[in-house]
């Protein structure tokens, strides 16, 4: 194990970007054995807080228990401890977010993963076409469960030669039915090709931006009572959907910015154009006597 002094020198021109925690808490960090993992491990160790890595087989493909091993020898070698957890997603149906939802159950809400700026492009082009608005276009928050988000891949892949890793090459990374492996190997290339620039940074300092602009939004929504149908209706278009964008995402319990169509919908039955509106997954929306309240679809429908 490379001593503490050592692996901190090591990593010293990275580490002034990261965000961890630096109260000394324990640090988890979903780690998959991939470049971007690996350095957050290495990174989350060279702060001296104690550090445990969780890596999940999501048991889509043969080599987790492979995988697993590297990502325990990666946390051994820098004083990490370990676990291994595998969990079961069957059928092609959303796949990609229903294994997101089942690796976050197991490493549950602080763990920290390994997002870096280039996954930060991705998603502000991923929110664009779902329609999710300023907030979506604001993308991921940086800080402690987001640590190396002001990194880029190449970074990572630096980090991991710099302490002799070999990371680990997820095959499913170039399948072309997830999207933001398409938005990752074709569009992201296309748009720097257009441009003549690399786009990355420049749609991560974009996301900064509207994080700021839905932050001021969220500041005077928050004045609003979003179950008001009066109130929405009168007040600035961009004020009474940032309101109502919060209140439906926290009355379904989504972790996702609900998309603008949706809330456009909603607008106008606060208006009174319409007396009810779908919004995501089935749900509605509906107005009674001047106030809105959600009608969760039924279970198994």
């Amino acid at each position: 194990m490379p001593e503490p002094a050592s692996l901190v020198a090591d990593l010293a021109e990275w580490q002034p970007r990261c965000t961890f925690d630096t109260s000394g808490a324990l640090i988890t960090c979903a780690v998959s054995g991939g470049a971007d993992s690996l350095a957050l491990l290495a990174l989350a160790a060279a702060t001296g807080a104690p550090v445990h890595a969780v890596h999940v087989d999501h048991s889509q493909r043969a080599g987790g228990d492979t995988e697993a091993a590297i990502v325990e020898a990666a946390a051994d070698s820098v004083g990490a401890t370990f676990t291994s957890e595998t969990v079961a997603v069957e059928g092609p149906h959303n796949l990609e977010a229903r294994l997101r939802s089942a690796r976050y159950a197991v490493l549950g809400p602080s763990a920290c993963t390994g997002h870096t700026a280039d996954d930060q492009a991705e998603t502000v082009l991923i929110n664009l076409m779902r329609g999710a608005g300023i907030r979506g276009l604001g993308a991921m928050q940086p800080g402690p469960r987001r640590p190396i988000l002001a990194l880029r891949r190449s970074d990572t892949e630096r980090i991991c030669e710099c302490l002799g890793w070999e990371p680990v090459v997820d095959p499913t990374n170039t399948e072309p039915t997830f999207v933001r492996n398409r938005v990752r190997l074709e569009l992201m290339p296309l748009l720097s090709d257009i441009a003549g620039r690399d786009v990355g940074p420049i749609l991560a300092r974009s996301a900064d931006h509207h994080r700021h602009a839905a932050a001021a939004l969220d500041a005077a929504a928050s004045a609003l009572d979003p179950t008001s149908a009066v109130d929405i209706a009168n007040a600035p278009q961009a004020v009474a959907a940032t309101a109502l964008q919060e209140w439906i995402r926290r009355e379904l319990d989504s972790d996702y910015p609900i998309d603008t169509e949706s809330v456009e919908r909603v607008l106008s039955v606060a208006r009174g154009e319409n007396v009810a509106a779908e919004v995501n997954g089935g749900h509605r929306v509906q107005r009674s006597q001047q106030r809105l309240s959600v009608v969760h679809r039924p279970p198994n429908t």
